[in-house]
């Protein structure tokens, strides 16, 4: 599955700048963007989980905060 990494946010969907390795561009400071990472299995389906955050000076400042634990106790 081809997909990219993520993408900037604004008034429109998918706006720039893409997240890719294909984009040359590098990402400024103040950048609000998505990070999308993804699992495909062939023929059945997939998953993306995705962060909205901010490109800072010290890396990324990430909005979500939602737990990555994939056992159902820890979502009762």
């Amino acid at each position: 599955m081809n997909h990219s990494t993520g993408h900037g946010v604004g008034l429109e969907v998918h706006e720039q700048p893409g997240v890719r390795s294909a984009n040359g561009e590098p990402l400024e400071e103040g950048d609000v963007i998505t990070v999308e990472p993804g699992l495909y299995l062939m023929g059945f389906g997939g998953v993306r989980i995705e962060d909205t955050g901010m490109v800072t000076a010290r890396g990324f400042e990430n909005f979500t905060s939602i737990t990555r634990s994939i056992d159902p106790n820890d979502y009762l």
